[in-house]
């Protein structure tokens, strides 16, 4: 049996943080997995920022209402669950990303959580179990599943590799350069052929 994980933003969500972002002019919160490799020292950088610029949840709650699914996104997580069974494998944090899985139609999401004073004031970040791509990937083998595997950025390259099957989609340049052996996907039609591909062949 197959099973497909997959990341969220940058695959099927817009980067929360990059909205953040955006809205509220602070241009350091633009830095993602794409750009620091290494999760805690982005998360602490981002929640130094916050405490900073005195940002609490509401207000980046206030910035992922107005958010939408990528263009296309909602139709190719329906045509994946019409093929096989997909998990989401997501550093998102449960607190962001609750109010979009409606609009993808509650796709299955394994994230991390937040810890929030009464106040509104992020004040740590809980993760549900270090390398938890990877390490999902492998508890699934383990129950006789064969993984594909697939995202965009620096935090998947431990799924990818992990799975019997991995391959990118849309990733930045550098990722592509410093991981030329993993195949590269562009867009939906090209990630429904991979897929397709996957699926049909032996792992």
């Amino acid at each position: 049996m197959k099973i497909l994980v997959a990341d969220l933003e940058g695959v099927f969500l817009p980067e929360i943080w990059i909205n953040v972002a955006l809205k509220t002019g602070i241009d350091e919160l633009k830095l993602t997995t794409r750009d620091i490799s290494d999760y805690d020292v982005l998360m602490t950088k981002r929640l130094s920022i916050l405490k900073e610029n005195k940002l609490k949840i509401q207000d980046i709650r206030q910035v992922i209402s107005t958010l939408e699914p990528l263009e296309g996104a909602r139709q190719m997580l329906d045509w994946i669950r019409e093929q096989a069974q997909i998990i989401i494998l997501s550093d998102t944090f449960e607190e962001f990303a609750k109010p979009l899985m409606a609009k993808l139609g509650f796709p299955a999401l394994l994230c991390h959580n937040l810890t929030i004073d009464t106040t509104g004031n992020i004040t740590a970040y809980k993760l549900r179990i270090d390398n938890q791509k990877a390490r999902a990937v492998k508890a699934l083998q383990s129950l006789n599943y064969q993984v594909i595997a697939f995202g965009d950025s620096y935090n998947d390259i431990g799924m990818i590799q992990a799975a019997d099957k991995g391959f990118f989609f849309c990733p930045p340049a550098s990722v592509v350069t410093d991981f030329p052996d993993i195949p590269v996907t562009r867009n939906y039609e090209e990630l429904k052929t991979m897929i397709t591909s996957s699926l049909e062949d032996e792992c």
